[in-house]
């Protein structure tokens, strides 16, 4: 009994571990982004948006993650939560308000969940959710380089993952890739929530300089194998473009961030 009593204690505290990683923050330093989706509208123009040093959760909040939220506020519990801020697959892997369904794996990304939902949680742990642009910079990284936006064999990969079909089940966080930053699975788990999402998909700061590029992506369709870069990045927006706010979907979480110099202030 001694023995099996320390191989509980051990798998609890492996599990414990597990779930207080999922919401560490990692420093990524301050970069700028070339927003190839957006044109200027004046020709000799070259859009840069610079992006600054963020603190970043190293992967999506998980099942786990969202339970401790629930138990603190029920009201978004899928039995609670008003149908303004859900829709009605919200927490669909959900059994009950604080327990998932059998075969659903705590650590996996919480999915189905508003973008409501998801900003209430951040904004529990005194985050936020990304910008559109801070999160395309975020994922921008691979293995080995900050910006792989140019390599064919990165693009391919998250290519084929937005085509492939409903898993039974959504893996667990930390399963895919580790990117230069350290953050994990940027691509190839679920589609991420950004602060965003229904913006007009201008900078704000260029607000008045520049215009969403539709003929870039209205020929989508057509785009031959150089322009990976661009068709994935259609992919991204043309779903994007499709959510509403209160849009529930099995393959779309999130993760949240926050200000560099904030993390700085709460260390004082």
């Amino acid at each position: 009994m001694k023995g099996a009593g320390q191989i509980l204690l051990i798998c609890l505290l492996v599990f414990a571990q597990h779930v207080f990683a999922t919401q560490e923050f990692v420093t990524v330093p301050k970069g700028s982004l070339n927003p190839f989706w957006l044109k200027p509208k004046k020709n000799n123009q070259k859009l840069i948006y610079k992006v600054k040093s963020l603190q970043v959760q190293i992967s999506q909040v998980t099942n786990s993650d969202f339970i401790e939220f629930l138990k603190l506020n029920p009201q978004w519990t899928k039995s609670q939560v008003p149908a303004l801020f859900a829709e009605g697959g919200y927490l669909e892997q959900f059994a009950d308000d604080q327990t998932v369904k059998s075969g659903v794996h705590l650590l996996s990304p919480v999915t189905s969940v508003s973008w409501f939902a998801a900003r209430a949680y951040c904004e529990s742990i005194q985050a936020r959710l990304p910008t559109i642009n801070e999160w395309e910079y975020l994922a921008a990284a691979s293995e080995k380089v900050k910006d792989a936006n140019k390599n064919s064999k990165f693009l391919e990969r998250i290519l084929n993952w937005y085509g492939q079909p409903k898993e039974i089940s959504i893996p667990q966080v930390r399963s895919i890739y580790k990117s230069l930053y350290g953050l994990h699975d940027m691509h190839g788990l679920v589609w991420e929530w950004v602060e965003d999402f229904n913006s007009s998909m201008v900078t704000g700061e260029s607000r008045e300089d520049t215009t969403f590029n539709r003929d870039l992506f209205c020929g989508a369709g057509s785009m031959n194998s150089g322009d990976k870069e661009n068709y994935a990045a259609f992919m991204r927006f043309a779903f994007r473009s499709s959510l509403k706010g209160n849009s529930a979907l099995w393959n779309l979480g999130f993760r949240c961030v926050k200000e560099a110099s904030q993390i700085k202030s709460e260390r004082k």
